[in-house]
């Protein structure tokens, strides 16, 4: 969105002398004003040009002419009349003192690349589009190729922008502050991708930082930091599946069963364990592992850049950039279209709570307080070391929604897992008494972030149908997964932590104990459906001396697994939609660290391919079995069975397609005996006669289980059980989860 402007004129205020001075000085801070063509009322255009250090400079006109110019500062301005009206077309010959003569393009005889709409919408929050304002962005201007730079810094003194192209020398391309906005901006010709650039700032105290662009949409490899000029030449193959994804808004209704990844250690190479595979390596090999396992979405750890590899991504500085170590923004396009064309979704971890303090990232991004708050009881995080974003200025929003919007609309990202949200919405969040700063009301509540997280719901869910917000979100509050317009924070779905907590607790006792820790199983169902709720068994759960899931599982190594198998079975049949992390699914032994490989070589072992087999079975039956997803958070979906067996530590329930659901649909039974001791003769009611098939078995020998005989198909009969009219008996494997189905 822009308007024309006219390219600003000398003002009349000062001298010409006293402008040029503050230009070469560094601290002019509309260098517009003094460079490049200004005509009179006579018809004459005078161009001024700046290079430092430059012992002569010719002007060259568009027809070839060339015409000597006049030194107007000893520092390397110089000047010359044209008998001209308008601005002409030209280029400088510049010759130094020690040899060399270049020939230059000038910056400063091109018009702004912004307009005031596109100011005004940044200065109201409002800008939806705000990277094709701000960042280093490759355009054609005025008929020329180049770059315009633009940045919102509103306290320095000047801003320089410095890069490969100018030999990192702030003094050739100052740019100017667009009036009181306080962005800055300026055209430079020729540059091409690839290039590397930052920005110089002069703070009002003097003091000269240099810092990455807020909106770079490439950067280069750590340890480096600086940005990278890039331009998409990425051609686009998942229109039918962005055609699929606008038209299916209610993804609450579909199956979603979440690989959560992070890239670095996933794979590596054997012959090369240093290396991280690339974007295109993993477009290959990733996206066919979660074809084969059946997983619905991959879910990546953040990969917006960061510097320090141990932060997991979680310490962003490039909120608009993918992540260097693994390749080029086309190469990280280049692998969520190769997820597309399999049919799974992308889901990225996205992190507006808080960011590092690096000093040539947004910290005293223009010498003050700019993203974050100025006193550190609200702008400082205490457990992270980081800063903490003002949710309540205008431009700060705006970017990081706009943030959130690029990766949607320009990486084609199926979904934003919001880290960190119970920080976000409480001011006292990890702070003693003292500590912290109350809202206006004198409650702990961020009224602002509340504010910011209501606004990017609407607009992600009003703009994108069918695109996922997920809140990582540990506390009671209410409606995090609830229409803003009834007072929700407007998510789509909201990680079920409680049920996560309990699960592991439950999994983690000696099967002797579990009678005692019966209700640690069933209390999650009297909220199930509160939320919108995802069951996360995730990377937070196998790391820090927590342990791996098979670690945590109770006796000895066949009873680990046992357990683990049950634990899977007993989630993937449980209301809410299913994650597990990278590993999980090998029965990985060791805790998971970002500095090595997944232990792919487990599966060599039968009872660690067991437990891969057997997900991969959960998630081919979770598909096919709409009673499993359709009725997520319904509760007409689910019925216990038997919720009080706690002597026998064994659970029964039944998944329900809702009755809204217009395919062919039929009941689950899911029946679990949490004891390594077999259940022979064990009767179970069921809401219908006939032959139930066994869909799902723990225990089977496929899976590394012992192969208790339950047999495919059982016969209900007419003898009331458990409050239901039939029921059938049958052998309960030990530690393991049986799912029935009514043969159809």
């Amino acid at each position: 969105m822009t308007s024309a402007a006219s390219p600003p004129q000398p003002g009349a205020s000062e001298p010409i002398d006293a402008e040029l001075a503050r230009l070469v000085g560094g601290e002019h801070s509309d260098p517009h004003r003094v460079l490049g063509p200004h005509s009179d009322a006579k018809g004459v255009t005078v161009v001024r040009g700046y290079r430092p250090d430059a012992a002569a400079m010719n002007l060259l006109l568009d027809d070839g002419e060339s015409r000597p110019m006049t030194r107007v500062h000893p520092r390397g301005v110089f000047a010359i009349e044209l008998p001209v009206a308008g601005p002409p077309v030209y280029r400088f010959e510049v010759s130094y003192p020690h040899g060399g003569t270049f020939v230059v393009d000038d910056p400063y005889r091109f018009w702004p690349t912004i307009g005031e709409i596109d100011l005004h919408l940044m200065g109201e929050g409002r800008h939806e589009q705000l990277w094709r304002m701000l960042g280093g962005t490759r355009r054609t201007h005025q008929d020329v190729v180049g770059v315009s730079f633009a940045v919102w810094a509103p306290s320095p003194r000047s801003v320089r922008v410095v890069g490969d192209f100018n030999g990192w020398d702030g003094r050739l391309h100052p740019m100017r502050s667009l009036g009181s906005s306080g962005v800055w901006e300026l055209f430079v010709p020729g540059i091409e991708p690839g290039t590397r650039y930052k920005y110089e700032i002069l703070t009002q105290e003097g003091h000269l930082r240099v810092k990455a662009d807020p909106l770079a949409f490439a950067t280069e490899e750590p340890p480096g930091t600086a940005s990278v000029v890039t331009e998409s030449r990425h051609q686009w193959g998942d229109e039918g599946w962005m055609d699929w994804r606008r038209s299916s808004p209610e993804v609450h209704r579909q199956p979603i069963s979440v690989y959560e990844v992070h890239l670095g250690s996933w794979r590596r190479d054997p012959a090369e364990p240093d290396r991280l595979l690339s974007y295109g390596e993993l477009a290959q090999q990733l996206a066919a592992y979660c074809t084969d396992m059946g997983f619905t979405h991959v879910e990546l750890m953040p990969v917006t850049e960061h510097p320090f590899d141990g932060s997991w991504g979680y310490q962003t500085t490039g909120y608009f950039a993918p992540t260097a170590r693994f390749g080029t923004p086309d190469d990280f396009r280049a692998l969520v279209d190769a997820f597309h064309a399999r049919g799974i979704g992308v889901i990225v971890d996205w992190v507006p709570a808080h960011f590092p303090k690096d000093d040539w990232a947004l910290a005293r991004f223009d010498g003050t307080a700019l993203y974050e708050h100025a006193d550190p009881r609200q702008g400082e995080h205490p457990d992270w070391g980081t800063l903490v974003f003002n949710f309540g200025r205008n431009e700060v929003r705006n970017f990081l929604m706009a943030s959130a919007l690029y990766w949607v609309e320009e990486l084609h990202v199926d979904g934003l897992r919001v880290d960190a949200v119970a920080s976000m919405l409480y001011l006292d969040y990890s702070r003693e008494e003292g500590q912290w700063i109350p809202n206006r009301h004198g409650g702990r509540e961020n009224l602002e972030a509340v504010s910011f997280l209501q606004e990017f719901n609407t607009l992600m869910h009003g703009r994108y149908p069918g695109v996922l917000t997920i809140a990582e979100e540990s506390t009671a509050w209410p409606g995090v997964s609830r229409p803003v317009y009834v007072g929700g924070l407007g998510f789509g779905h909201k990680w079920n932590m409680g049920w996560m907590h309990d699960t592991l607790d439950y999994f983690s006792n000696d099967p002797i104990h579990r009678r005692y820790h019966h209700h640690m199983l069933t209390f999650g169902l009297l909220y199930a459906f509160s939320e919108n709720f995802v069951l996360p068994l995730s990377h937070d759960e196998v790391v820090h001396g927590k342990g791996s899931l098979l670690a945590k599982m109770p006796g000895d190594a066949w009873q680990k697994l046992a357990n683990l198998r049950a634990l899977y079975g007993w989630m993937w049949a449980h209301p809410g939609k299913q994650l597990l992390f990278m590993g999980c699914e090998l029965a990985q032994g060791q805790e998971w660290s970002s500095e090595r490989s997944l232990d792919w070589h487990l599966l060599d072992d039968p009872g660690h391919a067991g437990v891969q087999a057997l997900v991969r079975d959960l998630n081919r039956l979770h598909r096919e079995e709409p009673a499993l997803w359709t009725s997520d958070f319904d509760p007409a979906g689910f019925d216990w069975i038997d919720a009080n067996d706690a002597d026998q530590s064994c659970y029964s329930f039944l998944r329900l397609p809702t009755g809204d659901y217009e395919g062919p649909g039929r009941p689950v039974a899911c029946l679990a005996n949490l004891t390594p001791v077999p259940r022979y003769g064990y009767r179970v009611g069921l809401p219908s006669g006939g032959r139930w098939e066994v869909l799902l078995n723990t225990d089977a020998t496929c899976f590394g289980g012992s192969g208790t005989d339950v047999g495919p198909v059982l016969e209900a009969e007419d003898r009331p059980w458990h409050g239901l009219d039939q029921s059938v008996v049958l052998t309960l494997p030990p530690l393991g989860v049986v799912w029935l189905a009514p043969v159809t």
